[in-house]
């Protein structure tokens, strides 16, 4: 019995499954305080004999075990949970192999395993929600350096005839500051799902991400492209990118057909979660081994 965790900044998905992504019992808890949440996700981990378990957890978190702050969640806005040390927490409770990475990386893994990308050795999943963010599974392993991938703040050029400034508090037009949810709604005085028939919406949104798949491309590569989150809900953007990339592109690469190249969650929704039960998998191998 694999245990994983999906820490988002809204909710924690907690189940419970097997290492072939069969989910066996799955329950919400929302993300209050630590003191709240954890409580509830620990209580509900308690039902079962279990062996390993995988965290996919907002971030920026530190995925590096040689260091003193491993295992904890850093400097998120979220204050409650800024450098809370989310695994040794855990560990306290559950004295079993943790696997620990980011949501987007947990995604990557979960769709590269039984999603749009299984089959495959390499994929890039991007998450377009309230922030931006990526994961990336490279020759079958999740990418990581001195910390784990932040594709969500790289820089883009602005379209000519944009002038809005930016929401990222950090970079402010980096491309989480122009394409997350808070953006568009920024921009356009309303939420992305209230704004699904207004086609310059989408046009411009197909923009910054073409501009940002350009730069995954020519720097990673990846054989497949995921695009996940709010976003990917909304068909006129799939038009848009696959328009705008080859624009951008300007013949330099040779392109793959974007129509089955550029895709959505094989998995939905289950993506991250049934990548946690991954890294819980992982996790628990390496131990063996």
């Amino acid at each position: 019995m694999l245990a994983a965790i999906e820490a988002g900044g809204t909710k924690f998905v907690c189940a419970v499954g097997d290492e072939t992504g069969k989910i066996i019992d799955k329950v919400t808890i929302p993300t209050t305080v630590p003191s709240e949440t954890m409580k509830e996700v620990i209580a509900f981990f308690k039902q079962y004999q279990i062996t390993a378990m995988g965290v996919g957890s907002f971030g920026p978190i530190d995925i590096d075990q040689d260091s003193p702050s491993y295992g904890s969640i850093t400097s998120t806005p979220k204050t409650a949970w800024k450098d809370y040390p989310i695994v040794q927490e855990l560990k306290k409770e559950f004295p079993i192999p943790i696997g620990f990475n980011t949501d987007v990386n947990a995604a990557a893994l979960g769709e590269a395993t039984f999603g749009a990308a299984k089959g495959l050795d390499s994929c890039l999943y991007i998450t377009v929600g309230t922030g931006v963010g990526a994961g990336a599974v490279m020759q079958g392993h999740l990418l990581q350096g001195l910390s784990h991938p932040e594709m969500g703040h790289i820089l883009i050029r602005k379209h000519p005839e944009d002038s809005f400034e930016g929401v990222c508090p950090y970079h402010k037009d980096c491309l989480e500051g122009l394409a997350a949810g808070p953006a568009i709604e920024k921009r356009w005085g309303q939420k992305g799902s209230e704004l699904t028939h207004k086609e310059e919406v989408w046009e411009l949104e197909g923009y910054y991400l073409a501009q940002a798949m350009m730069q995954y491309l020519l720097i990673l590569s990846p054989k497949k492209i995921i695009l996940g989150g709010g976003v990917s809900h909304q068909e006129a953007v799939f038009k848009a990118i696959r328009k705008h990339l080859p624009e951008i592109n300007g013949g330099y690469i040779p392109l793959p057909d974007l129509e089955n190249y550029i895709v959505s969650p094989g998995l939905g929704d289950q993506a991250g979660i049934t990548g946690a039960l991954m890294l819980a998998y992982k996790a628990l191998n390496e131990q063996i081994a």
